[in-house]
């Protein structure tokens, strides 16, 4: 199949491993999918630390199964990536523990507080839930079809931030100030989780021409913005002036001022070079090694509980 029938076919689920893509296509699609299974495992790592800092039982238990959806969705994503026939898995994760992958700009910070929980839980994972919507109709069939479960799960996530959020906005003043303070720290984090705006993307357009992505990322900006500057508000959240949002009566839009934002900051991420990067992507691989003795036991214990080919008679 050539690429100009691949753009004219492009629909919700419409390409499956049985067809004949072009390498383009199968490029984009593993480099999009690997970079959303990344964030999941990264995300992961850093729900991790929010299950120390939980105050109560409840809440540990909580983050803990959170943290298993999160590795479970990565799974499913790098085995939905691997049917292109570009990758394995196993190329994928190392990866991704080499430095060589990428991941979402929100999970290069590390996180030292309960504070922040509904800051990933909430709002980076609200933000989630708008892009991964979409992708229930995105071209690659076995991508659509991970999404179904993902979303499912993800809407618990979000009711999870949510919970902590309104605990935390209910508690004392103090309690109150520090939630607000940390959320003017991870504000602009959270606007740029989206991505750069549709001008300065590299991969939007042709994402968009092959039905990989079904929405821009300029428009799942304004989606997001349209629902969670009502919800941080409701909770008693101020949003801070920086970047600069105005809302427009008459088209009923957000106006955000993209050059408040630190985009210089965000390549760098990009890039994995900025110095968060580096702790987050050396934790994972001290844990990766760290356990390498459990894999090595249980591939040896596969392969001596494997049945004996039996001979020819």
């Amino acid at each position: 199949m050539e690429l100009d029938e691949v753009i004219e076919r492009a629909g919700p689920r419409q390409f499956s491993p049985k067809d004949d893509l072009p390498i383009e296509y199968r490029k984009a699609a593993t480099r999009m999918i690997q970079f959303h299974a990344n964030s999941e495992v990264m995300g992961g790592y850093l729900d991790k630390q929010f299950t120390r800092h939980a105050p109560s039982l409840d809440r540990k238990l909580a983050c803990t199964a959170k943290v298993q959806d999160e590795i479970g969705h990565a799974q499913l994503l790098y085995r939905a990536a691997e049917t292109l026939g570009v990758k394995t898995r196993d190329e994928m994760l190392d990866e991704l523990q080499n430095g060589d992958g990428k991941f979402l700009n929100c999970f290069h910070y590390p996180v030292d507080s309960w504070y922040e929980a509904p800051m990933i839980d909430f709002f980076v994972d609200g933000g989630a839930m708008r892009r991964q919507a979409t992708l229930k109709s995105t071209s690659w069939e076995p991508y659509a079809h991970a999404m179904d479960k993902v979303c499912f799960e993800e809407g618990f996530h979000v009711k999870h931030g949510e919970s902590i959020l309104k605990e935390l906005m209910t508690g004392s003043k103090a309690t109150q100030e520090r939630v607000q303070e940390t959320f003017d720290v991870w504000w602009p984090r959270i606007i740029q989780f989206f991505g750069p705006p549709n001008k300065d993307s590299k991969h939007n357009d042709f994402a968009q021409s092959v039905g990989l992505k079904t929405a821009s990322n300029d428009y799942l900006r304004q989606s997001f913005l349209n629902m969670y500057i009502p919800k941080a508000e409701k909770y008693g959240l101020e949003i801070p002036e920086t970047p600069h949002i105005e809302y427009d009566e008459e088209t009923g839009r957000y106006e955000l001022e993209y050059d408040d934002l630190d985009w210089d900051e965000f390549w760098t991420i990009a890039k994995n070079d900025y110095e968060g990067s580096h702790i987050q992507i050396d934790a994972r691989a001290n844990r990766q090694t760290a356990v390498e003795w459990v894999r090595s036991a249980m591939d040896s214990l596969e392969q001596s509980t494997s049945p004996t080919p039996q001979a020819a008679d």
